[in-house]
């Protein structure tokens, strides 16, 4: 034993069985738990019909959204009045929700094929799948697509199966004709209820991989749990972590599906809402499942919207800002917006979340990464959040880059390493 070494009487050999009769686990652990998302989350999902589908449906949303802001709040102080904005934050938030509905309108588009489509003629999905392709397509090449975009085909269940297979094929065939898929590329699956259909839409994955000569694990998709069964399966099993098992990797997020999952449980129309028990015991779920997975969360929609009198308006402004509000609280920092008068309290919504949560975590996060004192003593795991928080806020327009790095001396190189991220 070498001088000043504490003594010890675990043998070499025991400590080497340690870590043999764990090394399965350990594996275990590096495939199925490889940490956080990385990268940017939209913070919402925008879905139109895909006969509704056209080349100035994203910058007509927005300008559909400031047009409801000119009639109905011309300004910050009438914004904040109508959402219960704090003073202070009335101003910066207003300017900001402006600047981004002519800047970025939508951040994250899904062409639908399903429930806000409908059934219709093989002939007519068939040509609206090709044109969607082509139309996103174009907006890339053209530089004015949102980062993220792509598809929602209909279910792998028995009377959908083909169709929704066949659209599939159809868009990614046309969308190849223009060349690789694009980085933000999103195909979603809904209503899913078992891993074997997940399994199934890996497989397809794979396949059209090889039919366009892709790299492995190049496709991706969502999956929307909208079924009773995708929560709790028959065996009394959480169903959905089964499902990120069975997507092989592929699986980027996970959505919840407001108003078929409230239905399945028998809940009334009047109550289909994000903010039901039942939709929070389903999201809990989702959220546990997911957590150190590699997969995101993303919330659901509500189906008031904001139109008629001023009045009428203000009261679904009011709603739609509480909901979102609420999801970013639960750490769901996406959801879905069905209509463009949800835009301006979308972007409210977040952009308020992230000014108002900027000083303490700022200060937070100065004084863990300086190593000194403050009134909370934080952990590795709270930086990590912290830094979590700051990313978000910068990917959305919510804070500059200035705001961040004066308070808290962090670049974003090192918000990424302290969030366990890797660096784009």
């Amino acid at each position: 034993m070498a001088a000043g070494e504490p003594a010890t009487s675990l043998t070499a050999a025991a400590r080497a069985a340690a870590d043999a009769s764990l090394a399965a686990v350990d594996a275990d652990l590096a495939r199925r738990y490889p940490g956080d998302p990385t990268g940017r989350q939209p913070v919402h999902t925008v879905y139109v019909p895909a006969d509704r589908f056209a080349q100035d449906t994203v910058p007509a949303w927005g300008q559909a959204a400031r047009a409801l802001l000119a009639e109905h709040a011309p300004d910050a102080p009438a914004f904040a009045a109508a959402l219960g904005l704090p003073r202070a934050l009335a101003g910066p938030v207003y300017d900001r929700v402006l600047a981004k509905l002519g800047r970025e309108p939508v951040e994250d588009l899904r062409v639908d094929f399903e429930d806000g489509y409908g059934t219709r003629p093989d002939a007519e999905e068939d040509a609206d799948a090709a044109r969607a392709a082509r139309l996103l397509a174009r907006a890339r090449a053209d530089g004015v697509a949102p980062p993220f975009a792509g598809l929602r085909v209909k279910s792998l269940e028995a009377p959908a199966r083909a169709r929704g297979i066949r659209t599939l094929d159809v868009f990614l065939t046309a969308l190849a004709d223009a060349g690789p898929p694009p980085p933000g590329l999103r195909i979603t699956l809904p209503k899913a209820g078992y891993p074997e259909q997940v399994a199934v839409m890996a497989r397809l994955c794979e396949e059209f991989e090889r039919a366009f000569a892709l790299p492995r694990g190049r496709l991706a998709f969502e999956i929307q749990i909208e079924t009773t069964q995708a929560v709790l399966g028959a065996d009394g099993r959480a169903t959905v972590a089964r499902m990120i098992d069975a997507a092989e990797g592929r699986l980027v997020a996970l959505h919840y599906g407001t108003f078929d999952y409230s239905a399945a449980c028998g809940v009334g129309a009047a109550h289909q809402s994000p903010d039901h028990p039942v939709a929070d015991h389903a999201k809990a779920v989702m959220q546990a499942a997911a957590a150190g997975r590699g997969v995101q969360l993303s919330d659901g929609s509500t189906n008031v919207l904001p139109v008629g009198s001023t009045q009428q308006v203000h009261r679904a402004w009011r709603a739609h800002h509480g909901l979102v509000r609420r999801a970013l609280a639960r750490a769901y920092y996406q959801g879905w917006d069905m209509h463009p008068g949800h835009l301006p309290t979308r972007y409210a919504a977040v952009y308020g979340y992230y000014r108002e949560g900027l000083p303490e975590a700022a200060e937070r996060l100065a004084a863990y990464a300086g190593g000194t004192a403050s009134g909370v003593l934080d952990e590795p795991a709270t930086a990590r959040a912290l830094s979590g928080f700051l990313l978000r806020g910068l990917d959305c327009g919510a804070l500059d880059a200035a705001e961040v790095t004066g308070p808290t001396g962090l670049t974003r190189t090192r918000l990424h390493a302290l969030a366990g991220r890797r660096d784009p």
